[in-house]
Order: C-alpha cells, then sequence, then structure tokens
C-alpha cells in the first residue's frame, strides 16, 4: 500500500456521542463556550449525540427556557438536531425537570434512565449514575421524592422565582451535605450496577454522575464507563466525552476533541 493509500484510506465514521456533566451556568463562561464548540464541531459530525444528565447546573422548569444562556444552548441543539444529528436527553440529578417543551424547542428525544440502545452491533446501557448511589440513603430518598409526579406538579406550579429560590436553597444544603460524607459512600454501589446489567441483559454500561471517569471490567467480563463531568473553567481544565464508530469501537476524549490513551 502507498503512502497516498494509506493517507486516504476512509476512517470509521463516528456512529454516537455520549457526554454527561457539563453543569452550563453563566459563571463558567468557558465551559459554556467549550460545549457549543463540541457540539458545532463534533457533535456534528456524529449521527447521534447522547447527552446523559446535568447538562445544566440545574433547571428549574421548561418556562425558564428564555434566559439567555438557555437559548443559546437550545439554538446550538436545534442547529445540530436540523443538521441531522439525532439527540437524546437522559435526565440527571441537577436538571431532571426538563420536559416536552425543552425537547420541543431542541428536538430531541427524551429517554428514561436505564435505556438500552443498539448502536455497531453493540447492547449499551445508559444511566445518569445517580440511582445506582444506593449507600448515600438521604440522597436516594430525596431522589424519589423529586422524581414523583404530584411532587413535579406542585413545584412546577409554583412561580419560577419561587422555584429558583428553592433550588438555590437545596444546592445549598447539598454542597453542605456532601462535605460529611466520604467518597464511597457517594460512588455507584456494585450491587446496583450487577441489578442494572442483570435487568438489562447488557455487558457494556455508560454514565456519569459521579465525576469519576474510569473504564471498569468485573469478574464476568462486562465493562462500565464513567464520563468525566467539564470544568474548562478550572485549572486545570477537566471534560471530556466519548464515542463509538462504525467498528464498534470506543474512544475517549478530551474537550479539545484528542483521543485519550488509557
Amino acid at each position: 500500500m502507498t503512502t497516498t493509500d494509506t493517507v486516504n484510506k476512509a476512517q470509521p465514521e463516528t456512529v454516537a456521542l455520549f457526554v454527561s456533566d457539563i453543569h452550563l451556568q453563566e459563571t463558567m463562561p468557558a465551559t459554556v463556550t467549550a460545549f457549543i464548540d463540541f457540539l458545532q464541531r463534533h457533535a456534528s459530525q456524529a449521527r447521534r449525540l447522547y447527552l446523559l444528565g446535568d447538562l445544566f447546573e440545574y433547571w428549574a422548569g421548561d418556562d425558564d427556557i428564555a434566559s439567555p444562556l438557555h437559548q443559546r444552548i437550545v439554538t446550538e441543539l436545534r442547529a445540530l438536531s436540523d443538521g441531522g444529528t439525532a439527540l437524546f436527553w437522559m435526565a440527571g440529578n441537577r436538571d431532571f425537570l426538563v420536559g416536552p417543551g425543552f425537547a420541543s424547542a431542541t428536538g430531541m428525544t427524551l429517554l428514561p434512565d436505564g435505556t438500552v440502545i443498539n448502536v455497531a452491533g453493540k447492547s449499551i446501557v445508559l444511566a445518569h449514575g445517580d440511582a445506582q448511589c444506593t449507600d448515600d440513603i438521604d440522597y436516594i430518598a430525596f431522589r424519589h421524592q423529586v422524581r414523583q409526579p404530584q411532587w413535579q406538579q406542585d413545584f412546577l406550579a409554583m412561580p419560577l422565582a419561587r422555584r429558583k429560590a428553592i433550588i438555590t436553597g437545596m444546592r445549598t444544603q447539598s454542597r453542605d451535605a456532601q462535605s460529611t460524607k466520604s467518597a464511597e459512600i457517594m460512588d455507584v454501589n456494585p450491587a446496583a450496577i450487577d441489578a442494572l446489567f442483570e435487568a438489562t441483559s447488557t455487558t457494556l454500561m455508560i454514565h456519569g454522575h459521579t465525576h469519576r471517569p474510569a473504564a471498569h471490567l468485573d469478574a464476568q467480563g462486562r465493562t462500565r464507563h464513567v464520563l468525566p463531568d467539564w470544568d474548562v473553567d478550572a485549572e486545570p481544565a477537566r471534560g471530556g466525552w466519548m464515542g463509538i464508530d462504525t467498528t464498534g469501537e470506543l474512544s475517549r476524549y478530551d474537550t479539545a476533541g484528542n483521543t485519550i490513551r488509557r
């Protein structure tokens, strides 16, 4: 094979990208810019994009979609979906109130936690990851409460300003509570991970939430990939995503789009 043939050989097409825990907020402008760059330069080249929760630092309801930051992100996601990339959303612990209004505005499909997808010949179970942190009993109780349809209906019936004030209080309480919890309590529970694998009959999982990017191979030959959180405003910057190509190969990338070798 000649050098020219090597250069011209087609690279496998990117089928899907997976990203989570961007925590978009006005106080992190570099992170916002980096995420938009990711959408325009990388997600636009993929057939599908899976957003696996905590895209926003918080979401008070779809009636908050008119804020400048939210409008900016909605515009970029809409352009991506209109350009031919299929968008899929899974709620996180910060933005579980995203609903049909946001989905319609962006052209995305809402997915339940624990969805199994088939891509490039692989069955993959997708999760945000918080539901598997079962050692954190207080959080799991809170999660159960706020995921109830009646709770959400009552909360969303409140004025937007009041909702934002309540969320601010919740975030403060959450930070205070986390300062007293061990790292192990806030990580996923192995039995909960086993249960999700078994319930979905899969051997490959991708999730976020824990902010501990890694690939875990268990004794049964099952692989669990953990996505990173993003903070490009920090030093050093952190973040990135995963992708799968037409050959079924999974790769990790940093926020600049460089492949991460592990």
